[in-house]
């Protein structure tokens, strides 16, 4: 192709098609990219006209595309691909882009980001970014390099490796438990105030227990955020049932309190995942080998399998 050729693709036109064709809608597609709906209409417009066919067929607000560009996007959303993956090659390579991880915002506040000062002492080259979401990450379509993920480790075409087991385990002040003592069965958790996450409520913890005494159980607080069931019970708010992760800090440190000897596996474990290729980026890999000291190094709670 004429260099000239080049200079005249209208790079910014394809990129709307790609967002209006993902979308079928101009206003969402206008907003997913941060212009305003004439904007994006009229890039479209732009493109029919440069390429002399219609994209779109358009019955008032409702749009599909048309049989052009149908055959059309593939080749485009492709060749977009090839040219976002060559910038950022060349970016690795001249070391200037971020290294950017995903993680749960609760891994994140409990685990991590306490042990993050040692991972920037060994590699004050690089510029971390996190950011802490529970959805999984489409890494085709975003920045991210990797994530820590709570999963059982079936993530197709992406590479996994885990890192650590979880449990859940009754925590609470150290005074807290001086007052009331050790927790084993139902009738003990009477002498407390129970908290625990929505994600992982006291029946688990029980199993056999029936639905009437589950349910009769006083003082139960339910929260959507599993760190912030640690903190309330590092404060003094009552027992919790704490994913180990989030709370073998605290425990190690003497704020928390093992209070039985009843540990319960949970089903999901943590796992570091990210696309093939980015295992070579050095950045990826640096974090990942650190990473993976951090996680052999984090102790089972006594009464596991493991510990």
């Amino acid at each position: 192709m004429p260099r000239d050729a080049f200079r005249r693709l209208p790079l910014g036109s394809l990129r709307v098609f790609v967002a209006v064709a993902d979308h079928l809608h101009f206003t969402r597609a206008a907003a997913a990219l941060g212009v305003t709906v004439s904007a994006a209409s009229m890039q479209v417009q732009a493109l029919e006209q440069y390429l002399g066919v219609s994209l779109f067929r358009r019955q008032g607000r409702l749009i599909e595309l048309s049989e052009h560009g149908a055959r059309l996007l593939p080749k485009i959303r492709d060749g977009l691909n090839a040219l976002q993956n060559a910038i950022d090659d060349t970016r690795e390579v001249q070391g200037h882009e971020p290294l950017r991880i995903s993680t749960l915002g609760s891994f994140l506040t409990q685990w991590l980001m306490p042990r993050l000062p040692q991972f920037e002492a060994l590699h004050p080259g690089i510029d971390l970014r996190i950011e802490n979401s529970t959805s999984l990450v489409d890494f085709q379509h975003s920045e991210i390099h990797a994530a820590i993920r709570m999963g059982a480790g079936s993530w197709p075409g992406l590479y996994s490796d885990k890192l650590l087991d979880e449990w859940l385990v009754p925590v609470c002040q150290p005074a807290l438990f001086a007052k009331l003592g050790p927790v084993s069965d139902y009738a003990d958790l009477k002498r407390y105030r129970l908290l625990h996450s929505s994600a992982e409520p006291w029946s688990i913890w029980l199993l056999g227990v029936s639905q009437d005494e589950a349910m009769s159980m006083p003082s139960r607080v339910s929260v959507e955020d599993s760190a912030a069931i640690v903190r309330a019970a590092e404060a003094g708010g009552g027992l919790a049932l704490a994913r180990w992760s989030l709370a073998a800090d605290e425990v190690r440190s003497g704020k928390l309190a093992v209070a039985s000897k009843k540990v319960i596996p949970y089903r999901l474990t943590y796992y570091f995942v990210c696309p093939p290729k980015h295992r070579a980026m050095s950045k990826v890999a640096a974090f990942h080998s650190w990473l993976r000291a951090e996680a052999d190094g984090h102790v089972a709670p006594e009464g596991s399998d493991a510990g």
